[in-house]
């Protein structure tokens, strides 16, 4: 028998988790994508290396290593805590790791998009570094943020291997929808799987069509 007041519960967490993922992202994924962007460091791709390192890594692995960092060996333990795996906050590290490469990438390729030339102007003009930035470099890249935010709320709508590695099914706590379809497949209660597989189907078509239709927005030319 179907009941529509479970379902609202892994519904509004998942909601939860994949906001405070993207914002989390995009504060700390801009500079590191500008840096990515405009610097001549021999060993940056490296670094884009590990960023990037999710998109073939397999969410096991990923969350298994994960389920060790936050132990109470690992960061769990230097924070005085017994452990951050199986707590939301455990789930938001993981997932903003996770989706890192989805929202770095689209800035960091937004970055590059704009080339030298506004910013040596904007230089000539006598404006900061920051200035320069602020004024020149989001505006320009204002499309790619967008792409990320997107594709990282996204993301981390859709995870199941990395979260269900590290928190586990606790009910209101960690068990977002991807872990609550895998549950209710499981215990037999199909009317709530289709429910909820159904409202992923849909999102998913959304972002896709919504992607598609903002990137031939963009790419078309301004009369």
């Amino acid at each position: 028998m179907f009941d529509g007041g479970d379902i609202w519960t892994p519904i509004l967490l998942t909601i939860r988790l994949a906001a405070a993922t993207t914002l989390i992202l995009l504060i700390l994924g801009t500079p590191l994508a500008w840096w990515l962007a405009r610097s001549t460091a021999r060993w940056k791709e490296i670094v884009g290396t590990l960023v990037a390192l999710p998109l073939v890594l397999p969410p096991t692995v990923l969350g298994f290593y994960l389920l060790i960092a936050l132990g109470p060996e690992g960061l769990g333990g230097l924070l005085g805590l017994r452990t951050l795996a199986f707590s939301f906050e455990g789930l938001v590290i993981g997932s903003v790791i996770y989706s890192m490469p989805f929202v770095v990438q689209p800035i960091r390729n937004a970055f590059e998009a704009i080339g030298d030339r506004p910013l040596e102007v904007a230089a000539t003009l006598r404006a900061s570094p920051l200035d320069r930035f602020r004024t020149i470099a989001l505006p320009l890249a204002l499309p790619g943020f967008l792409t990320g935010a997107v594709l990282g709320f996204a993301h981390t709508v859709g995870e199941f291997g990395v979260v269900l590695m590290i928190g586990g099914s606790i009910p209101g706590e960690t068990k977002v929808l991807s872990v609550a379809i895998y549950d209710y497949v499981e215990t037999l209660h199909w009317a709530e799987a289709h429910v909820l597989a159904g409202g992923m189907l849909v999102f998913s078509f959304l972002v896709i069509l919504a992607m598609t239709l903002f990137g031939r927005r963009i790419g078309q030319p301004q009369p």
